[in-house]
């Protein structure tokens, strides 16, 4: 295990803090705290959150020992805060590079093991190495979209930046096989490439805990996750006046925020006559809350949509994972790679990305309590051993560093 580990990556704050919308800090910090002698943290806030200036996190033996904020993001912080709007800022990529080298000039450390999140981090982790102030570089991507920009010249920048990154880091983690596929296709030579480990999302043990099934509420949805017109919510709602002539007593939560604003599902769902049957709980920032909502469900819906440019073509669907964790089968479409393993065990159902087929979809579940019964099996036999502690520890395992 190495003993001295970087993580660069990045959160979105907001007025009551860091959220637990980040790039992977809880699952790194769980597992590398209790094996590791020091880990630092860049924590840059993504841009549009409450706050431009990154945090230096410093743990050792397991403990937090010091937070600092970064001085180069302090003299940035006029320009930062003019564009602080959620998107891509080149600023803001600026602020990230720069601070992996302020923080190194800070700790003094010479670094086992650099994560970078991302292609700039990574860049300035890959610099380190070529300076000898790190041993190994882990270009660590949980997002990867072919055509991100509608800009040629941003998202040709954007596909040099991550071929770079492949090219020059010792190791790629992807959350996806469909990830390195999308890259050869968009021009990445693979023979040039470095060893590419799949490092699947996953879940905390308290998150994998399902019910009995007299405590779960019969003919209930759950969907949990941004309201994004790419998470196919509003066909959700749509689905359930279908659902509902079949099942009158059938209820939808939906947990999450985002993106589209509420009042406009809220709309949808008052002018189909559903809003009795749908519950908004809004965002839920505590990972375990949320899975003891999921737990009391009896489905977990993910209708992804089928649009050309969507990052769920190469993501991997946590959601999804949420779900089995919980022990609920699940109705999603054929637009997420974890789709193909639902279909080949057996733990859902795949769907197009429209109401009927979804709304279809449910009634046969709930028709039919001995296919309920094979897919809710199937779902927890697949969550039982997806930990992040098995994902990183299988990782580093394929680099050779355990």
């Amino acid at each position: 295990m190495p003993d001295k580990i970087l993580i660069a990556t990045f959160s979105i704050w907001n007025s009551k803090g860091q959220t637990s919308i980040n790039g992977m800090i809880e699952p790194l910090l769980s597992f590398f705290l209790p094996q590791s002698k020091i880990v630092d943290l860049i924590d840059g806030p993504h841009p549009g959150s409450s706050t431009v200036i990154t945090r230096f996190d410093r743990y050792a033996n397991g403990s937090l020992k010091k937070k600092s904020l970064s001085l180069v993001s302090i003299l940035m912080f006029p320009l930062l805060k003019i564009i602080n709007i959620n998107g891509t800022q080149i600023l803001f990529k600026l602020r990230d590079f720069l601070t992996v080298f302020e923080l190194f000039i800070i700790s003094k450390t010479k670094y086992d093991l650099f994560i970078g999140l991302e292609s700039i981090y990574t860049i300035a982790g890959i610099i380190l190495k070529r300076l000898g102030l790190t041993k190994t570089v882990v270009y660590y991507v949980s997002d990867y979209i072919p055509n991100r920009y509608s800009q040629k010249w941003l998202n040709n920048l954007y596909l040099s930046l991550d071929r770079f990154c492949c090219y020059s880091a010792d190791f790629i983690w992807d959350v996806s096989p469909a990830m390195f596929d999308a890259r050869i296709k968009a021009g990445l030579d693979p023979k040039k490439s470095a060893p590419v480990i799949l490092v699947p999302n996953a879940l905390f043990p308290k998150q994998i805990s399902y019910l009995p099934l007299d405590k779960i509420k019969p003919f209930t949805l759950v969907f949990a996750g941004t309201f994004g017109p790419e998470n196919g919510l509003p066909i959700a709602i749509l689905a359930m006046k279908r659902i509902l002539n079949k099942f009158p007593k059938a209820k939808l939560s939906i947990l999450g925020g985002g993106h589209t604003p509420q009042k406009e599902l809220e709309n949808l769902a008052r002018d189909n006559k559903v809003e009795k049957n749908i519950i908004f709980h809004g965002f839920i920032q505590d990972a375990n809350k949320l899975s003891n909502i999921v737990k009391e469900s009896s489905l977990g819906i993910a209708p992804y949509m089928s649009y050309p440019d969507s990052a769920r073509w190469y993501g991997d669907a946590t959601k999804i994972r949420l779900y089995f964790g919980a022990g609920l089968p699940v109705i999603t479409t054929h637009v997420p790679p974890l789709s193909r393993e639902i279909e080949k065990y057996g733990s859902g159902i795949i769907i197009k990305d429209n109401e009927e087929d979804l709304a279809n979809a449910v009634i046969k579940v709930f028709e039919d309590n001995n296919l309920y019964m094979r897919m809710r099996k199937e779902a927890i036999n697949f969550a039982k051993n997806n930990t992040w502690k098995n994902s990183y520890s299988s990782a580093l395992k394929k680099m050779g560093t355990i």
